[in-house]
């Protein structure tokens, strides 16, 4: 069974999401994890692919852009479409709604804003995922 765990932004969450996604990516890495970041749309992948190469002056992930280009052996690709299948370890998702692929992957982490639509989107995801027996954890950054 999948284990979501919701990472909940608070007021003074210094970067907001984007950056919240860099750093879970970051830790799932070192962790030697195979990490599929779920953006919004194409504008968006664009520049979390961007972030990751400057979020933090001390790391290097390797990554790319999710395509039919791409070398779906990377252990970090970011996208606004279905990942590889060889992906199936991390998912870690910005969308507002809960993606189709998430049953085939471990563990998602769900990254949440702090304004009351995010708020209330992630409530309807949560729900969701309880409704279906997945294992829910929420953590406060």
């Amino acid at each position: 069974m999948t284990r979501i765990d919701f990472y909940l932004l608070g007021d003074g969450a210094a970067g907001g999401m984007n950056l919240a996604a860099c750093r879970l990516t970051d830790k799932a890495f070192r962790l030697g994890h195979r990490i599929y970041i779920l953006a919004t749309d194409a504008e968006h992948s664009r520049g979390l692919d961007q972030l990751l190469w400057t979020f933090s002056a001390g790391s290097f992930i390797p990554h790319a852009l999710n395509s039919d280009a791409a070398d779906a052996q990377l252990p970090v690709l970011v996208g606004h479409d279905d990942p590889p299948a060889v992906h199936a370890d991390v998912l870690i998702t910005l969308a507002a709604r809960v993606p189709e692929c998430f049953p085939r992957f471990q563990r998602v982490a769900e990254v949440v804003g702090n304004s009351d639509v995010d708020k209330h989107q992630a409530r309807e995801r949560f729900r969701f995922y309880r409704e279906r027996g997945c294992e829910l954890h929420t953590h406060n950054l």
